[in-house]
């Protein structure tokens, strides 16, 4: 994908994204992934679904039907295919990190060797591993802010008042990205310091898939029944987030969980009421992780982990 200079935030660049028609793979058209497909599709670009041979056959047939209070519903017509078999300028990376590892070997290196790789995976650590799989130049850590349910292959139904996403990296590079997701109606943002967008999601997402998962309750419910837990375990992200050298404010995170609705669930509690697998280690396990590695001490975090990694092992 060619990246002209541009401004840093996805208003301003949005007007660099308009225009071309891009080719567009999206691997793992689930909750995120589909709204995004259909989103891009209904902006006039050429969208490629990425997934297994049922998935594929019925969005072949069908598209993506997204129900959406902020977009409206609407279907958007998509390709699909098992591997991507030919070149394209953008590849969005939405699969669960549970599932990632399989998931990349639908794509050869070689097909997005002129374009770019955005994954927008849950956790911190999965970068890397696309870095050495794809080339370092090629990948764009992102993160996303949206609550989307896949309800049934091919259905999405898209529940938060809003779809955000920030991309790490040099803001006259992104500048077209931010621009493209921008013109589709995806609030972009560009930001360089990669541990800040990275653990700006983590910070939020930690806190909020624990305790939910953990009690079994919205966010509602939590910030109200166990608000002490709640200001706790943002204290520890936070913290943990600063000594790896990103910019996280506890205060505004707890913002964020004030102003959510109060029906809202995490994406981990409702792959734990479908018994689906969770996302733990990713999001749990990274927090651990990184605490060790810098000596921050996290013991509200551990309590939970190991509390739901003995319900999980329980489970099975």
């Amino acid at each position: 994908m060619s990246v002209p200079p541009g401004g840093s935030r996805g208003a301003s660049a949005a007007a660099s994204g308009v225009g071309r028609r891009r080719t567009v793979a999206v691997l793992g058209p689930g909750g995120v992934g589909g709204l995004l497909a259909a989103m891009l599709s209904r902006a006039g670009h050429r969208v490629i679904c990425l997934a297994g041979e049922p998935t594929v056959r019925l969005l072949q047939r069908d598209g993506i039907h997204v129900r959406s209070a902020r977009f409206g519903d609407f279907t958007a017509p998509v390709e699909a295919c098992t591997e991507l078999r030919e070149p394209v300028d953008l590849c969005l990376v939405t699969v669960k990190q549970t599932a990632l590892s399989q998931a990349c070997t639908r794509i050869a290196p070689e097909a997005v060797a002129d374009g770019l790789v955005v994954p927008l995976l849950n956790g911190v650590e999965h970068a890397d591993g696309l870095r050495r799989r794809f080339g370092a130049q090629r990948v764009v850590p992102g993160v996303v802010r949206v609550e989307s349910t896949r309800v049934a292959p091919g259905r999405v139904e898209h529940g938060s008042p809003f779809v955000e996403i920030d991309l790490a990296g040099p803001p006259d590079r992104l500048a077209d990205l931010a621009g493209l997701l921008g013109a589709a109606g995806v609030r972009t943002g560009v930001i360089e310091d990669e541990p800040t967008v990275l653990w700006g999601k983590l910070a939020f997402l930690a806190p909020f898939a624990l305790l939910t998962t953990r009690y079994g309750l919205p966010i509602g419910a939590v910030r109200t029944g166990h608000r002490a837990e709640l200001s706790a375990l943002v204290a520890e992200a936070a913290a943990v987030g600063r000594a790896c050298g990103a910019a996280v404010d506890p205060a505004r995170t707890l913002a964020l969980y004030d102003a959510f609705p109060a029906e809202a669930k995490s994406s981990m509690q409702r792959d734990a009421e479908a018994g689906r697998p969770l996302e733990l280690d990713a999001i749990g396990g990274a927090l651990l992780r990184s605490a060790d590695r810098h000596g921050v001490s996290v013991p509200l975090a551990a309590r939970l982990v190991a509390e739901l990694t003995a319900r999980v092992a329980a489970a099975s």
